[in-house]
């Protein structure tokens, strides 16, 4: 087991706060900003939404990659070590992603028969798992963890009840595919309906005939006209004109939509899974994260140790790191939050933190990569823009919600 992190220093909305609230806006603005960074403040992805199968190809990590990554649901950071790199430091802003990526951690050591892993993370709704975390998880965890899982929420019950109630239901994104599924009940649809589809075919078709019609209700486009209706999705206000690119957002979420729904086989893609069933499927061959794969985890439980979490700041960890020190760096979408000042101190600390041969790898929620123009081109001039690559990666995504990924290599 990996030895204890220290206790988290900062509260998590004194990170995500001054991360995400743009100062140089008007009043309103800054009050949307400020209410997305309090709903920030507890557990957001239960599970990452970035496809960690597109990031490796991307990547090409390999026995010497020295991974630096924004943690979120520590999904992709387990997965990768199924590339088998050196190292890897996962930083978030979040306390409760900090907590449950240690929680992920200590289950993968402790549960070594593939049933109860299996029945912990990937089902995570069993009564029985209450009494796995008290029994064989807590006294492998830090205080801050234990803290956090033993804490109550909002209405009172103990945070480590989500392993028995469906923690893929549970935080920002669970209840915003919820209230989805609600909406959608409403007008007499069964999102898991396609769940049942056997060909991209018939994928095609359900989606033409029962999803599709959805984005066009008044109701829905009302909604989704509102930034403050997709924070769910984890979407400030600062990324919500990025990812809305001049059009209707419902269009937008349309076209997101059938690209998880229609381009992937269901079999092969847990996100759909995730978002039309509101968890993983329970069948034996039913598609997981890489790290869930029973064939993996025991490479995944020997590489455990490479995994160092830190509840911290992207930017200040690689300015507290050697030069030449690291060589996959993997940002999400943090990038859509950022200001231009924000942007060129990322990326003068990756440069000089970047060994050579360094892959950068990042999503963006509208099409383009926003880097040229914001970031100095004495900076940027270092990097490659890998455009084919990063085509494909974006086409490889199975989770289908970013507008693209992209790639740059050190030159």
């Amino acid at each position: 087991m990996p030895p204890a992190q220290h206790p988290h220093a900062r509260p998590a909305s004194d990170l995500i706060g001054k991360a995400v609230v743009r100062h140089e806006t008007s009043r309103s603005a800054r009050l949307l900003d400020k209410a997305f960074a309090l709903a920030f403040k507890g557990l957001v992805y239960a599970q990452i939404w970035e496809d960690p199968v597109a990031d490796m190809e991307a990547l090409q990590i390999g026995p010497d990659s020295r991974i630096i990554t924004i943690a979120s649901g520590s999904c992709n950071a387990l997965s990768y070590l199924t590339a088998d790199p050196a190292a890897i430091t996962c930083v978030d802003l979040n306390t409760a992603h900090i907590a449950l990526g240690r929680l992920k951690i200590a289950a993968i050591h402790n549960l070594t028969d593939y049933a109860d892993l299996r029945r912990f993370i990937a089902e995570a709704d069993q009564p029985g798992n209450l009494e796995t975390y008290r029994d064989r998880l807590a006294p492998h965890l830090d205080e801050a963890t234990r803290r956090y899982w033993e804490g109550r929420d909002l209405v009172g019950r103990r945070r480590i009840r989500g392993f028995a109630r469906g923690i893929y239901k549970q935080g920002l994104l669970g209840h915003f595919i919820g209230a989805a599924h609600v909406l959608a009940k409403l007008y007499k649809i069964d999102p898991s309906e396609i769940l049942g589809a056997e060909t991209l075919e018939e994928q095609r078709r359900v989606f033409d005939e029962r999803f599709a019609p959805i984005f066009e209700r008044k109701l829905v486009r009302w909604l989704t006209d509102q930034p403050a209706s997709l924070f769910g999705l984890g979407i400030p206000p600062a990324q919500y004109d990025a990812l809305a690119g001049g059009n209707r957002m419902a269009d937008v979420l349309r076209a997101r939509l059938e690209k998880l729904a229609c381009h992937f086989p269901l079999g092969d893609n847990y996100f759909a899974w995730q978002a039309f069933g509101r968890g993983y499927g329970r069948q034996a061959q039913a598609p997981l994260p890489p790290y869930l794969q029973e064939a993996n985890v025991p490479l995944v439980r020997e590489r455990l140790n490479r995994l160092n979490l830190r509840h911290a700041n992207f930017t200040q960890v690689l300015k507290e790191s050697a030069e030449a020190s690291l060589d996959r760096y993997i940002l999400l979408d943090a990038q859509d939050w950022m200001s231009d000042a924000q942007l060129t101190e990322l990326w003068s600390e990756i440069t000089r933190t970047a060994r050579p041969g360094s892959r950068v790898l990042f999503r963006t929620a509208a099409e383009p990569t926003l880097l040229p123009g914001r970031v100095p081109e004495d900076v940027l001039a270092r990097w490659e823009y890998r455009e084919a690559e990063s085509l494909a990666a974006t086409r490889a995504d199975r989770s289908s919600i970013y507008g693209g990924v992209h790639l740059y290599v050190l030159r």
